[in-house]
């Protein structure tokens, strides 16, 4: 498996990119159709100098999904640490998974009339949750502000070519990138929704459902 180390505002001694090789070998076990494994080092300085820290995040390429992880902490050995440990769970609950599918067929079937799923463990979201994500405000960093001004709170945006998969598969993406939501197209209805980790092992899923615009708005 190549590995691919990358520092951003940090420089990549030997030491590190050692560790990172016997990092890379642990991941390489529970995944021996991996590929390669980018590691991204970046540091930060946050509040004119008074705070310092290192986020490494680890991509790792297979012949499957892509598996990403991510660790902030003031040491990047630590934060290297904490990211395998992060990836090396997600690979060993999408191995489990393989298994449990093999052996216990989910077989989810979607009932047009009710709008219910059946066959997997995945609940609607609740009003309170959809009056929430139209009406919430999040402060969001440009890097205009001054430099005074402090929110703990940063917006990166990203943009992703549209996938069209089943709810099921959704979830599984989900828990290979180690994120609490994923973007999806679904399946079966073609419209753009969202599966997000509620409480416990439980999911949501959020779902936009598109009309085409009447042809007088469109001529205005």
């Amino acid at each position: 498996m190549d590995t691919n180390i990358v520092g951003v505002g940090v420089g990549i001694t030997d030491r590190f990119r050692s560790v990172v090789e016997e990092k890379a070998a642990r991941i390489e076990h529970l995944c021996p159709r991996a590929q390669g494994l980018e590691v991204k080092v970046t540091h930060r300085v946050h509040r004119n100098g008074r705070m310092e820290d290192d986020t490494v995040e680890l991509t790792l390429a297979n012949k499957g999904p892509v598996v990403r992880a991510e660790a902030t902490d003031g040491d990047k050995f630590a934060a290297l640490d904490l990211a395998v440990d992060k990836m090396a769970e997600q690979l060993r609950r999408a191995k489990d998974k393989r298994v449990d599918n093999r052996n216990h067929p989910r077989g989810a079937k979607f009932e047009k009339g009710s709008g219910e799923l059946a066959g997997i463990d995945v609940q609607p979201a609740s009003v309170d949750v959809l009056r929430a994500v139209a009406t919430g405000e999040v402060p969001v960093v440009s890097g205009d502000e001054d430099d005074e001004i402090y929110t703990p709170v940063v917006i990166r945006t990203k943009q992703f070519d549209a996938e069209w998969m089943t709810v099921e598969d959704a979830v599984d993406r989900m828990e290979l990138v180690g994120h609490d939501f994923f973007l999806f197209i679904d399946a079966r209805t073609d419209h753009p929704s969202v599966v997000y980790r509620r409480k416990g092992w439980d999911y949501g899923v959020i779902s936009l459902v598109t009309q085409a615009q009447p042809a007088e708005q469109v001529a205005s």
